[in-house]
């Protein structure tokens, strides 16, 4: 295949439960991992604890007729039977579409008209968002009791642990993330099982884990992070994974990572702002070794303040769901300020212009991955145009457009300069904008909306909505109250305005799209202190 990473040549057959999971049970079993929640309840699973349950629900869902290339959507929040799930598919051959347990109805509804899968896991309590949907999903799962869904337990109790894992080819599809555009709905990043080979090298170069670490990422399920760091890379390691359930509490963050002897902490820079206030020096935090971040920017000072505060850098690391990290920061190598650091083993990565030609050193350009590269997608889920839009032909070849622009110093760090188009990163979410104005779109009393970014301290950036009324409509602060409460309603919570500002006319192109990119410049023209009229939180 061509393919090269850290550990050689990608093999042309891999299935991550058979030849991770099963092999590690079988030859080296040790700690899988840790579970913990808020109400003070733990369970620990071996790696042959792993194996068994999984083949137990691989074949109970073999036997209701989900088949090599299904499509099974996976809503869980994490709890063991997230990665027993996420396995199970995998050893079948099945492709796993995980989702997170904010997603509303709606929601669901264009993943499942879109994806057409024909299983589903949930726990009970979400199996109302279902209404209408479960006639499309021959076989439905549910963690406790639901009409209409079999028993999570009981399924699995009866399944066979003998069973014998699917070959899978390394080209053979094998997990779908659904993440936010600019524009449009969300698109779905379809990956072959060559990249879930291939993500263990971030797993060793980035997090630097081995059998005897334990790793804690605090990613939410749904999100590309959350595989390549709480399940794919940490068990191609052998490495234990903690798995925390339960709300965030910057105190009890460090109370945890106490307890459970974390070595490695991978966590969204928004969550260090919050643990840098606390009393690390109160911890004994002599076990963590190695804290790692990605998915936004982090803060400089906040960096500082964490190594003041324990001794250990932040090393960043860049990736995206269509390909995962591919600049890192590695052990050894001594972080910037401001960089997401250097290539990673086994990507050639550039900053190049709009003719596919590599920028000199210091000059700001689209940051693109050269091809092939094993950690790419196989493409947008359903959108051949859409996909090949990502490429750019140049003279070193083919390119994988990112969307982010960034500059190269002369020693290979890469510096991130920001997105090319208008998604929205609040918190380690990526937001689109559409997804937002649409749902504001539904209420009575908007007639037209846009939704930006705008730099928050503690979130790095929240959501801004610009809203023209319907006539009728007084824009006061009730108004605003019951607009997010609707946007909260209509998607997933996390995408709502915490900003609404009630304004005459949007700036728009000549052809009549709004100008996003306008609303960004005005915003950033304003006086940090300026009062916005109308808004909420």
């Amino acid at each position: 295949m061509g393919y090269r990473e850290s550990e050689g040549t990608v093999p042309e057959r891999f299935n991550f439960g058979r030849d991770v999971v099963d092999r590690r049970a079988r030859e080296a079993d040790g700690p899988a991992l840790i579970w913990a929640n808020a109400q003070g309840a733990t369970r620990r699973f071996l790696f042959s604890d792993i194996a068994r349950l999984s083949a137990q629900l691989a074949s109970a869902l073999v036997a209701r007729g989900v088949r090599k290339g299904d499509r099974v959507l996976i809503m869980l929040p994490r709890i063991p039977e997230w990665q027993i799930a996420m396995v199970a598919c995998l050893k079948l051959g099945a492709v796993a579409i995980p989702c997170i347990e904010m997603l509303t109805g709606k929601d669901l509804r264009y993943r499942i008209e879109r994806a057409e899968p024909t299983c589903a896991i949930i726990r009970a309590q979400h199996h109302g968002k279902f209404e209408g949907l479960t006639g499309r999903i021959p076989t439905r799962l549910s963690l406790g009791t639901a009409p209409g869904w079999e028993e999570f337990d009981s399924v699995l109790g009866a399944g066979d642990e003998s069973y014998e894992p699917a070959e899978v080819s390394a080209e053979d599809p094998a997990i779908l993330y659904f993440t936010s555009g600019s524009t449009g709905l969300p698109k779905g990043v379809l990956h072959a099982s060559r990249a879930i080979y291939a993500w263990r090298g971030a797993a060793q170069t980035w997090l630097d884990l081995g059998p005897e670490d334990t790793i804690w990422c605090t990613a939410d399920v749904g999100w590309s992070k959350a595989g390549t760091s709480i399940l794919f890379g940490p068990w191609s390691q052998g490495a234990c994974a903690f798995f925390y359930d339960g709300p965030f509490d910057a105190r009890g963050r460090l109370g945890l990572i106490e307890r459970f002897g974390v070595t490695v902490y991978c966590a969204p820079g928004t969550e260090l702002f919050r643990l840098v206030d606390e009393d690390i020096g109160a911890f004994d935090l002599s076990a963590l070794r190695r804290t790692v971040t990605a998915g936004e920017a982090l803060n400089p000072a906040v960096a500082e303040r964490w190594r003041s505060a324990t001794g250990l850098d932040v090393a960043e690391a860049y990736g995206q769901t269509e390909s995962l990290m591919t600049v890192i920061n590695p052990p050894g190598l001594p972080p910037r300020p401001g960089s997401m650091g250097v290539a990673a083993p086994g990507s050639e990565i550039a900053v190049i212009g709009p003719d596919g030609t590599r920028l000199a050193d210091g000059v700001e350009g689209d940051l693109a991955i050269l091809t092939p590269n094993p950690q790419l997608m196989l493409g947008y889920w359903g959108d051949q145009e859409r996909t090949a839009q990502s490429y750019l032909d140049g003279p070193d070849g083919r390119w994988f457009v990112t969307g982010d622009r960034a500059k190269r110093d002369p020693d290979g760090y890469f510096y991130h300069l920001g997105r090319s188009d208008d998604i929205i990163n609040s918190a380690g979410y990526r937001i689109g904008p559409s997804e937002v104005e649409n749902a504001l779109l539904e209420h009575p009393a908007v007639f037209e909306t846009a939704a930006i970014g705008v730099p928050d301290r503690e979130r790095g950036e929240i959501v801004k909505a610009f809203v023209i009324l319907r006539p009728g409509h007084d824009p006061g602060a009730e108004l605003v109250a019951e607009l997010q409460a609707h946007v909260k309603a209509a998607t997933a919570p996390y995408k709502y305005p915490r900003l609404i500002e009630f304004i005459d006319v949007l700036p728009r192109t000549p052809t009549g799209k709004i100008q996003r990119s306008e609303l960004r410049r005005s915003e950033a023209a304003r006086a940090a202190s300026s009062t916005i009229s109308g808004a909420g939180t």
